[in-house]
């Protein structure tokens, strides 16, 4: 299993932009896929953005469409999520997780990926 630490949370006003990173450890190839989900307190959690072992392939939920950018990094094994516009509603816990495959494509569901991060708290208010 891949080791995932993320950073990168805070806390930021309505409309301002933060980074987040996810740094995998753990395994010697870039063949996984990562996923990037949420949870707000009180809900379940839900999936953000995940993109593909081969990098070619992104996916991101319509909440944040426009506003939040993937992208990984195959020479420091650190994959980021840009977000942008940030709204009060994007409050939540951030989690990356990960699952080891060489694919072309991602879903954005929990079943599809089998190691996770401790998470990193974002916080949007004024």
């Amino acid at each position: 299993q891949l080791q995932l630490v993320e950073s990168g949370g805070g806390l930021v006003q309505p409309g301002g932009s933060l980074r987040l990173s996810c740094a995998a450890s753990g395994f010697t190839s870039s063949y996984y896929n990562i996923g990037w989900f949420r949870q707000a307190p009180g809900k379940e959690r839900e999936g953000v953005s995940c993109i593909s072992s081969s990098g070619r392939f992104t996916n991101a939920a319509d909440s944040v469409k426009g506003r939040f950018t993937i992208s990984r990094n195959y020479a420091k094994n650190t994959v980021y999520l840009q977000m942008n516009s940030l709204k009060p509603e994007d409050t939540a816990v951030y989690y990356c997780a990960a699952r080891i495959l060489l694919a072309n494509s991602c879903v954005l569901r929990r079943e599809e990926f089998d190691s996770w991060g401790q998470g990193t708290q974002v916080t949007v208010s004024s």
